[in-house]
């Protein structure tokens, strides 16, 4: 059973209730499987709905993520404790939400919704055509006071605009835009000013985090590789839809230079971040299930070497981020599911 969980952009996998597969578990960590030997100490933070990219703040004391809960058609911003207390919504409640994203110093935060475009959640996609993305044009980047007051619009661009984070020093967005027809990566100033374009190749880029040290970007990206896959991509982002079966994780440069991609295994491979010593990335990827629908956390290095899988829960696990300090990270998974299509945020402790 799929269930696409809209947020940016990735499928998820629905547990069967009360599930954690990938048998067997640790006594003493019960939400770990004994092969998650880099994991310890795993805790769940969210309980029922569909919860995801839940984030660091840039003192490692609060994580804010995006839920559909409390009977709400679809995402909006929360934020909570780094041990679950303290939930509490930041958004509106109107619109689509998603992406969001602390400020480093704390006093503001960021997050993309289509609440401009209509008060309503937006239409799911045409599964018609297959399994696809919707990449709704309303979608603009706003900040906010750290309660959800505030509010103030970074882009005003026509078309998509979402998928923003920000560097560790504060000084820049990066951000995926259609701004002019395709979908590129691009930063700007914290108050949406001095826009610059990083990538043009023909296919979608997104997805983009700083590395800590702020030089790098890692991102993803499915480069149609003929004609026909070029055609076939155009046609359906003319209908705001992407189709994300093939995605790859790369790197470059922070003003746009020495792209380089550090995957090659022609799968969906998405949430890429950088490790704190900037030598190695943590992503989420389906490569080892042949029919596509389990994803797990695997690490490589950034020349593309020492690929090691680091979950083996056999339905989703993704949106990994380690905390300031390196010590921690959370993500999101379908393991201990009370029902199915439940997704929850989980924090653990790193072992290297």
């Amino acid at each position: 059973m799929k269930n696409l969980l809209l947020s940016c952009l990735i499928l998820i996998t629905a547990a069967m209730p009360g599930e954690l597969s990938g048998k067997p578990k640790t006594g003493d960590d019960p939400l770990r499987l004994a092969r998650e030997t880099h994991l310890r100490n795993i805790r769940q933070l969210t309980f029922g709905g569909e919860n995801a990219e839940a984030y660091f703040s840039g003192d490692g004391r609060k994580l804010i993520f995006q839920s559909t809960r409390d009977g709400g058609d679809c995402d909006q911003i929360y934020e909570m404790n780094v041990d679950g207390t303290g939930v509490r919504i930041l958004s509106s409640g109107r619109g689509r939400t998603t992406c969001s994203y602390f400020f480093p110093n704390g006093k503001r935060i960021i997050y993309a919704s289509t609440h401009l475009t209509s008060r309503d959640c937006p239409p799911r996609p045409d599964y018609s055509k297959g399994y696809v993305w919707a990449i709704y044009p309303g979608y603009d980047i706003f900040s906010t006071a750290p309660d959800g007051s505030d509010l103030k619009r970074l882009t005003n661009a026509s078309g998509y605009d979402a998928e923003a984070t920000i560097a560790p020093n504060g000084k820049k967005i990066v951000y995926t835009s259609m701004q002019h027809g395709d979908l590129d990566i691009y930063t700007m100033d914290l108050d949406g000013k001095n826009i610059k374009q990083l990538t043009n190749e023909a296919g979608y880029d997104g997805g983009p985090f700083f590395s800590y040290d702020n030089q790098w970007i890692v991102y993803r990206a499915n480069h149609p590789k003929d004609q026909k896959e070029l055609e076939e991509y155009k046609a359906l982002l003319k209908e705001n839809l992407i189709r994300p079966t093939t995605l790859e994780i790369w790197i470059m440069k922070a003003d746009g230079g020495g792209k380089r991609q550090i995957t090659h295994n022609g799968a969906a491979n998405f949430a890429p971040y950088f490790f704190p010593d900037g030598k190695r990335v943590i992503f989420a990827s389906n490569m080892s299930d042949p029919k596509g629908r389990d994803f797990d956390l695997f690490t490589i290095k950034v020349d593309g070497t020492d690929l090691q899988r680091i979950t083996f829960n056999d339905t989703f696990d993704g949106f990994p981020m380690f905390s300031p300090d390196g010590k921690r990270i959370v993500f999101a998974s379908n393991r201990n599911g009370k029902a199915r299509g439940e997704t929850n945020v989980f924090i653990a402790d790193w072992v290297d």
